[in-house]
This record gives structure tokens, sequence and C-alpha cells, in this order.
């Protein structure tokens, strides 16, 4: 008999792919020029031209066995001194190799993450909607409980008074995500500071840790010319959960890491622990060839000016039309209220006009919806029409 709590969950498929599967069959049907699938986040743009030379010349250069073997299950030393070389130099931070953990892109490192902080029956990890569907799946099957904090819709940046209410000595775990998906908002210094305020607070009432699990897959797309605020700077208990999937547009490659703040109360134990979670996941190190490169081009990103100038299309349009709507931040994504507050029959009435939107339900945020715009710039600029025949059947 196949283990039932996996058979229950076939019956809730994520709607994102779901959404995604049909656009490339009405793409088959009428063209993929006429099909405006906003529906799935996979970049848009070409990687950076020195990623593939670093491939090419590692290939050409290095033996076959250190290219293609098994790296050591931490990640190869070259990495990860890479990657706290560049957390140092861009941060101000003090990382070493023995901080960094290199996975299998940010899911590889939040389940790391996860399964290092949750460790009773009843532990809880707090998260703050709107928040990635899959966090769900992710702590669950970490052996924790997932508890979302409400929205507050007109910043979308963390309501406070309902986490405090929330926040009990059964939270071993916050999972942030900022620069945020499905919102697009990047968190304040402000927020975060209230924030490591208050889990300071809350570790001295408990007498246990609590961590931060930072979830930062879109570090690098900040619009405005501005940076992310760099979370572990502001709480030394925090795990920062990192993918190049995004910035260097190399999803398929699956490479990214866990870095652990010096600071933190088991930062001489945590990497070592990781490996051991690696042993009990099968996640056993990424691929050799990618570690290598990425350790070249550590601080490269494609060209990431596309999203920032779609963003302003679609928000301007839409604003213009009379959709309420956050103004992103950051990343390839935005969150605009429905039309109606059923956001899945708003988005099922888009689909008439070959609009692929992804209702806000699943993100903890019922009423809105999620357009990730990491599509080609004429494609923005053709869909404006559809948004409009939509906006007309509400607002006319």
């Amino acid at each position: 008999m196949l283990n039932p709590r996996y058979v229950e969950m076939t019956s809730h498929e994520n709607i994102i792919r779901k959404i995604s599967a049909y656009g490339k069959e009405r793409a088959a049907q009428i063209g993929y020029e006429n099909v405006f699938d906003y529906s799935l986040g996979n970049p848009s743009v070409p990687v950076p031209p020195s990623f593939n030379e670093a491939i090419i010349d590692i290939l050409r250069t290095k033996d076959d066995v250190t290219v293609h073997g098994y790296s050591p299950i931490l990640g190869i030393s070259e990495a990860r001194c890479a990657v706290a070389e560049s957390l140092n130099r861009r941060f101000g931070m003090n990382y070493e190799e023995r901080h960094i953990f290199m996975a299998i892109s940010a899911a590889g490192a939040v389940a790391h993450a996860l399964r290092a902080v949750l460790s009773e029956p009843g532990d809880e990890i707090i998260t703050f909607a709107p928040y990635f569907s899959e966090y769900k799946p992710y702590v669950e099957g970490a052996g924790g409980r997932l508890v979302v904090v409400p929205a507050d819709i007109d910043t979308f940046q963390i309501n406070f008074d309902a986490f405090r209410r929330l926040m009990g000595p059964q939270v071993k775990g916050i999972l942030i995500n900022t620069p945020n998906n499905p919102s697009g908002v990047v968190y304040s210094a402000e927020t975060l500071q209230t924030l490591a305020g208050i889990l300071k607070e809350k570790q001295r009432e408990y007498g246990h840790s609590v961590y931060i699990i930072s979830d930062e897959p879109y570090r690098e797309l900040v619009f405005g010319g501005k940076q992310s605020p760099y979370v572990a700077s502001f709480y030394p208990n925090t795990f920062t959960c990192y993918s190049f999937s995004k910035s260097m547009s190399v999803p398929g490659e699956r490479i990214g890491y866990v870095a652990v703040n010096p600071e933190c109360e088991d930062a001489a134990n945590a990497v070592a622990v990781f490996g051991q979670i690696s042993r009990e996941i099968g996640h056993n190190c990424p691929p050799s060839l990618i570690q290598l490169a990425i350790a070249r081009c550590i601080d490269d990103t494609a060209d990431l000016s596309v999203y920032e100038k779609n963003k302003e299309i679609l928000y301007n349009e839409l604003t213009r039309l009379g959709f309420y709507c956050v103004e992103p931040g950051g990343t390839f994504y935005m969150f605009p209220r429905s039309l109606e507050p059923d956001d899945a029959a708003f988005c099922e009435r888009a689909r008439k006009y070959d609009l692929l939107l992804v209702p806000g339900g699943g993100f903890g945020c019922p009423g809105h919806f999620r357009i990730a715009y990491c599509v080609p710039t004429e494609k923005v600029e053709r869909s404006l029409p559809a948004f409009r025949r939509l906006a007309a059947e509400y607002l006319g």
C-alpha cells in the first residue's frame, strides 16, 4: 500500500502548474503568441555570458573525475568560499566556508533549514500571507505545522498585531520571503527590525531558540536601483536560503545554498546537521559542474532590467483601469486585487481572453491574483487589450 499522505496530496494539484499546463495546451490550439500566460515564475532572460563561459572553460581545463564526480556532502569548498566571500563583501557579514551548505536550489535549502529546527510533535513554523503556496508541503513534510499570519493587504508588510496573537512557545521558526512571491513587496528595514525585536523578546520568554528561515531567491530582483535589506544582518539566529535560479536565469540547474549567520547560537554545528539531513532525505549534493561554475561568476546576474520594464507597463495600465495593487518593489510578480471577491471565478473569467492568471487563495490571500510577468516585453504590451476587455466587464 502506498503512503496515504502522498496519495491524498495527489488530489490537491499545484494550481500554478495546472494553469501552466493548460497554457501549453491552449498554445498548441491557437499559437503561443496568442496566449498571455502569466502563471509560472520561469525566468525569461538569457543567462549571463560568464556562466556559460565558465562551464566551457571548466570542461576544457579540469579533469573529468572532478567535474563529473560526487562533490563533498556539504558542497565543494571553492563554491562555499565564494558564497561566503560574496556575502561578506556585499552585506558586511563575517561568513566562513564552514557556515555555507550548498543545496539543490532554494527549495532544497528551505527543506534542510526546516528539518534542522523542527524536532518535536506540535512544533510550528509561522509565515506571513501572502506566501509561496508550496510552503505548506515543505513544512508538513518536515514534521511541522504551518501557521499563517493574515496579510496587511494595504501594504503587504508584516501584520504585527496578528503575528503577536499567533506567536507561542510551540513556534520554532519564522519562514519569510523577501522580496516576496507573490506580492513583489520588499520588506523594509523597519519591518525587519521590528520582527527581530519581537523574536529576541520571545526567545527570552520561551527559553529556546526561534529561527528566521529567510527564503531569498529574488534578492537581486529589486527595482529603482535599490538593494533588499539583508535579513541576517538584523537577527543572529537566521538561516539564509538562496537560489541562483532567478538572478542568473538558471532554474533548471537547481543550485543554491544555506548560509548560517556566524552569530547564530548553533553556528558551529548547523552545517554539519544539514549534511546529516541530506543523508536522510537523499539530497546528496548538487552537481559538481554547476557548483564550480557558480564559484567563478558568483556576483554576476542576467540582465534583470526587463522585469522592471514589464512591471512599469503592467502596474501603470492596471491601476489606470481601476485595479488596486500594491506596487512591487522587486521580483517579477504583482498581486492586484481581483475585481470580484471570488478570485478563482475572476481568473476563470480572464481565460475568455486567454489571460492566464493565478488565484490569490492559494497564496493565503483570497480576493487577489498573481501575475508572473517574466515574459517578453512585447507580449506584455500585446496583453493589455485583454486586460482592458476583462476590466470592462466589471467596471464598464
